[in-house]
């Protein structure tokens, strides 16, 4: 049984055109959201690392090895049983800084682009022998399938398929570092269908070679040699070798970096492939003995590499042929996809970028996309040469150690990055170069040309006949590499990049980046400055995507949200144009200011905020405790009742308390990052003006607000001392308006108070003059008897009598108006207080006509000190005329209520706010302006009727119909009459 290559081509064919149309699907949202979005969908996607070495290869490998065989799987899973330690802190950095290769970790980490460029090189060079293992895999499978076809034709047939489907969908994006789902989806179908073969053949197998499990187990207890072949153990070096590249795998090599890290949907989705993918790969290598001992039953003969899929040809099997050759298809195809995807982002990035600047008359996206397909080609074509000069010579083992074996040398590079921040450019860079010679003499030479160089050193490395010693140079290189990277940068310094870098990247470390001033004021201006690299469409594209993913308003202009701008678009810029660039660009376009003198940058409480948040979850024991005592006293900070901020040493914001958002009213999300001169009017030359001056405390700072005046005492100090020497400001302000209008009230009143005696001092002096002229007048009548100067004479009397009624009025009320001063309750009648009360307030002007209307019933009395009373009335008669529009009447009505007076005053003026009526009996609230009133008037009233055990209420609008008018309802004790009572006329 055989197959043609057309029948082949086409399978292949509409294999690649299911993963398109998948992966297109995906991007489209034409698969269901929950099927694209499971857990499940990333751990298959990580099957990816199972290439064709694992599909054929492993039974090539159990035919030589036995059960080593499976060091090929256990070092990976091993790799992500690990995760919490080692995987997790490299998914962190490269979430957090848009890394998306291996080389943009070393850039990134040893902030050098050298480093970059040297791990992209040696991945490519060592990434060839693991594409052109690819080709040598489905060569050999479609040569056994159609014996006819030509192994270099159909190498390079795959190669052509894969490069297309990579080149078309793969690539497509090319704005920064993205999640592509339809590459994710098309991984998990492809691993989905490798296991499903595999497991196929193997059921398959068991039936139709062994006739079930019970049929298998009498063949091999038939067959105990077959049995011992796989118990047969690598050696102790190759069988630690295995585990070890395989380990390092799963971080090192372009294609895992990529779909561990760069494919990534969040944490916990790799914590379940800490379990999954080595359940996968459990799964995957089950298969691998039943189609060994099908083929040792059987008596396949050629390549143990190819069983799977000399078998289905010699049961004569179309079905066991399709499934095994699509399997291997599967496999390598995958593998290639993402393999020359990943390392073409790396060329971009650590190669052709650093080379040639996007020209500037295109967009940088379409321009980058263009290259990125372009070095796709490029790759594929060199691992067809590398196949058709070396590859095809070799066995796929020996083409997959020569892989893994060359990217092993990156890995002491990787593990410094979280667990040795004193590693350096110059250490992991020499180290590498000495590992990689290591590994090309001992290694790919003797693979390769058949030629030991270890021999003209005396040294006994691996032999071209015994290439089972393989181990010897693996662990020699890396023995190698980890004594120069180590020695070397023990002995060389560290710039301070690569230690605030590796403050970044190593477990357990926050990075506290210095707080310094920008020369571009505004996001507006970054747009200006990115335009000269990137041009005006992109850079205003990834100002305003920064500016979207940190939730900022579209025109920013405080000085920590721009810093948080510039580091995020350096964290957009480095997945599009890598590390190094993008640190370039953003240094030399979005610079600092320069430092004044020898000051030192202060740190970024911000920033350390906002990653202690974000960290808080992981912090245990005393970092625990620790970060619960900063947050209280942070917060009795926040929630202390009098306003206060603090300021850094270069006038910007860190802290703004609730006090002071509610004296201000000015948000603290508004304010902290900003300075004090972006704050608003009359708060920006209040605060500025105090921090600028070298006093500590100043009273009464007098601000209008809302159009009136508030007085406000302002007190500094700094914070600078023995713990804590970067320096700042902190500044407490005391509202001190209810104060200061309390006093002035206070001082309005003791001057009407000093009014009040002038005015009986002078009634009490007038009084005597007063009564000599009244003398004289009666001694006048007395001498006289002339009818004019009698009728002279009475005119004179009466005027006096008016002038002493006035005299008594006005001391009869200074005198009530004394503390300490009251004459002892009498029955009063109501109607002869509320007249003396209008005869006072006709005195002020007696030209205007009175307004008042007295209706109290002469009969009505109450149990009180008259002249106090008389005060009452006074006071709300005065209010009732200041708020009666001029001509309408005040009427004062009385009435018997059960056994209590109840007295009105009724107004029809505007009335009294609703808010206002629960304040008007409180002492100095007015309503009226500064000059009309003290606030004393109905504070008085309050107290005078509580003495005589009266209630008062107030109803406003006192008119329902109209709206309008206000009316004070006073109630009284009821009290009658004795026999000392009189009535006498006011």
């Amino acid at each position: 049984m055989s197959f043609s290559v057309p029948t082949l081509l086409l399978i292949s064919a509409l294999y690649l055109a299911v993963l398109f149309a998948i992966a297109h699907a995906t991007d489209r949202n034409w698969l269901p959201r929950h099927w694209t979005h499971h857990p499940l969908v990333y751990v298959l996607s990580l099957g990816v690392y199972a290439g064709a070495w694992a599909v054929f290869g492993a039974v090539g490998m159990a035919y030589s090895f036995g059960y080593g065989y499976l060091a090929y799987y256990l070092g990976l899973c091993g790799a992500f049983l690990l995760g919490p330690v080692l995987l997790h802190p490299i998914l962190r950095l490269a979430r957090g800084y848009q890394l998306s290769s291996l080389a943009d970790l070393f850039t990134f980490r040893y902030r050098s682009q050298w480093a970059g460029t040297l791990v992209t090189l040696c991945s490519g060079i060592a990434i060839l022998s693991l594409l052109s293992l690819q080709m040598q895999a489905m060569a050999g499978a479609i040569q056994t399938l159609a014996p006819d076809a030509s192994r270099w034709f159909s190498a390079t047939l795959f190669a052509v398929l894969a490069a297309v489907f990579t080149a078309l969908f793969g690539a497509r994006r090319s704005q920064g570092v993205e999640r592509n789902e339809g590459l994710v989806m098309a991984m998990a179908f492809e691993a989905l269908v490798k296991l499903l073969a595999l497991g196929s053949i193997a059921v398959i197998l068991l039936f139709s070679v062994f006739n079930g499990p019970a049929g298998l187990e009498t063949w091999l207890q038939g067959q105990s040699h077959q049995v011992s072949a796989l118990e047969r153990r690598l050696s102790d070096g190759n069988w630690r070798a295995l585990l070890l590249i395989s380990f390092a795998a799963a971080l090192v090599m372009p294609h895992m970096f990529h779909m561990t890290f760069t494919q990534n949907p969040s944490p916990r989705a790799l914590a379940r492939a800490s379990w999954g993918l080595p359940l996968y790969l459990l799964l995957l290598a089950l298969p691998v003995p039943i189609v060994l001992w099908s083929a040792r039953a059987l008596g396949v003969a050629g390549s143990p590499d190819l069983f799977a899929v000399s078998l289905g040809v010699v049961l004569e099997s179309p079905l066991l042929a399709t499934l095994a050759y699509l399997a291997g298809l599967s496999a390598a195809s995958a593998l290639t996809i993402v393999l020359t995807l990943a390392l073409s982002g790396m060329l971009l990035n650590h190669l052709v970028l650093p080379l040639r600047s996007p020209p500037e008359n295109r967009s940088i996206y379409t321009w980058l996309q263009s290259v990125r397909r372009l070095l796709i080609l490029a790759i594929i074509l060199a691992a067809l040469l590398f196949h058709a000069l070396i590859g095809r010579h070799l066995a796929l083992d020996s083409l997959g150690l020569i892989a893994l074996t060359g990217v092993l040398q990156l890995l002491p590079g990787v593990l410094a990055v979280i667990y040795w921040p004193e590693g350096n450019r110059k250490g992991v860079i020499s180290g590498i170069i000495a590992g990689m010679l290591v590994w090309f003499a001992g290694l790919v030479l003797p693979f390769a040309t058949g030629i030991a160089p270890g021999d003209w050193l005396g040294l006994h490395l691996m032999q071209p006949s015994d290439t089972d010693s393989w181990h010897v140079p693996t662990f020699l290189a890396l023995s190698v590499n980890v004594v120069v990277f180590a020695l070397t940068s023990m002995l060389t310094g560290t710039s301070n990049g690569e230690v605030r870098a590796a403050e970044s990247c190593s477990i357990g470390a926050m990075a506290r980046p210095p707080r310094r001033e920008l020369e571009a004021t505004s996001s507006e201006e970054f747009k200006s400055q990115l335009t000269v690299p990137l041009g005006n469409e992109v850079a205003t594209r990834e100002v305003e995507r920064a500016l979207d993913q940190l939730d900022l308003p579209a025109s920013e202009n405080r000085p920590y949200p721009l810093r948080r701008l510039r580091d995020q678009l350096e964290v957009n810029l480095s997945g599009l144009l890598g590390p190094a660039i993008a640190q370039d660009i953003v240094q030399r376009h979005l610079g600092f200011k320069p430092q004044s003198g020898s000051q030192e940058p202060q740190h970024d409480i911000q920033f350390v905020e906002v990653a202690l948040e974000d960290y808080k979850s992981r912090l245990t024991g005393l970092a625990a405790e620790l970060d619960s005592l900063r947050r209280h006293y942070r917060q009795i900070l926040q929630n202390l009742p009098i306003a206060a901020c603090s300021l850094g040493s270069d006038h910007e914001i860190l802290m703004w308390n609730h006090a002071m958002e509610t004296l201000t009213g000015i948000a603290a999300d508004r304010t902290v990052g900003a300075t004090l001169g972006a704050l608003p009017d009359p708060w920006r030359e209040l605060l500025g003006s105090f921090h600028h001056s070298e006093a500590q405390h100043q009273s009464r700072r007098q601000v209008e607000l809302g159009g009136q005046p508030h007085w406000f005492n302002l007190h500094q100090s700094d914070i600078a001392g023995p713990g804590h020497p970067e320096g700042g400001t902190v500044i407490l302000v005391e509202d001190q308006t209810e104060t200061r209008r309390l006093e002035e009230e206070l001082i309005h009143s003791e001057r009407l108070a000093s009014v009040g005696r002038l005015a009986a001092g002078v009634a009490h002096e007038v009084g005597n003059p007063v009564t000599g002229i009244a003398c004289l007048a009666q001694n006048l009548k007395l001498e006289t008897g002339a009818p004019g100067v009698l009728e002279t004479a009475d005119e004179i009397l009466s005027q006096t009598n008016r002038i002493s009624s006035i005299q008594q009025s006005l001391m009869n009320f200074a005198r009530a108006g004394q503390d300490g001063v009251s004459n002892p309750h009498a029955p009063v009648r109501i109607r002869r207080c509320v007249d003396e009360a209008i005869h006072l307030l006709s005195l002020a002007d007696r030209e205007s006509p009175s307004p008042y209307r007295n209706h109290c019933d002469t009969g009505l009395m109450i149990a009180g000190d008259e002249q106090r009373l008389v005060q009452v009335f006074v006071n709300l008669l005065s209010n009732a005329r200041d708020a009666a529009p001029e001509g309408t009447e005040i009427p004062i009505d009385a009435r018997r209520v059960a056994a209590s007076v109840e007295v009105s005053v009724t107004d029809e003026g505007d009335g009294i706010a609703s808010s206002d009526l629960d304040h008007i009996f409180d002492p100095f609230y007015t309503t009226k302006g500064p000059d009309r009133g003290t606030g004393l008037g109905l504070s008085l009233v309050y107290s005078i009727v509580e003495e005589h055990h009266g209630t008062i209420s107030v109803e406003s609008p006192a008119s329902a119909e109209t709206g309008r008018g206000t009316r004070f309802v006073l109630r009284f004790p009821e009290a009658h009459p004795t026999n000392e009572t009189t009535d006498q006329p006011s």
